[in-house]
């Protein structure tokens, strides 16, 4: 195999303030990836601290997040990425040819209580189910 082969698809998770969705992705992807994909996640307008609802809805499944903060998106991110998933950025994620690029939506769980963003978490754990098959078919 070659070192092309061989190198670690890398995955970027990209929403507005990167206190969510994209971070309850994040989670899931460096959980359920068992360090075979290297995991980043920013916002475009990257809020305070990370969503508590999100933090709980988390927590529920075992997966600790309390500790991570809010990143701004950077260009090099982007570059440095295999993979960018979009969630509600819109246009604010520069482009870059023979990324592959994703946008899923997923309702903005901002404000909202655990109960509310239970649904959404668990949606991004099936995309991740799904994204991790597609990136590594022979993680199942």
């Amino acid at each position: 195999m070659s070192t092309e082969t061989a190198k670690k698809p890398s995955v970027l998770f990209v929403c507005v303030h990167n206190a969510g969705r994209s971070q309850m992705a994040a989670a899931f992807l460096t959980t359920h990836g068992k360090g075979q994909i290297e995991v980043r996640s920013a916002g475009s307008q990257p809020a305070d601290k990370i969503n508590p609802s999100a933090v709980e809805a988390m927590a529920e499944l075992g997966i600790d997040m309390s500790a991570e903060v809010p990143k701004v998106l950077t260009t090099e991110a982007v570059k440095e990425s295999d993979v960018v998933i979009t969630m509600g950025c819109g246009d604010e994620c520069p482009y870059f040819p023979g990324k592959r690029y994703e946008d899923w939506v997923l309702e903005d769980p901002a404000g909202k209580g655990v109960e509310s963003v239970r649904p959404i978490r668990d949606e991004i754990k099936t995309r991740i189910e799904g994204l991790i098959d597609s990136l590594i078919p022979a993680a199942k």
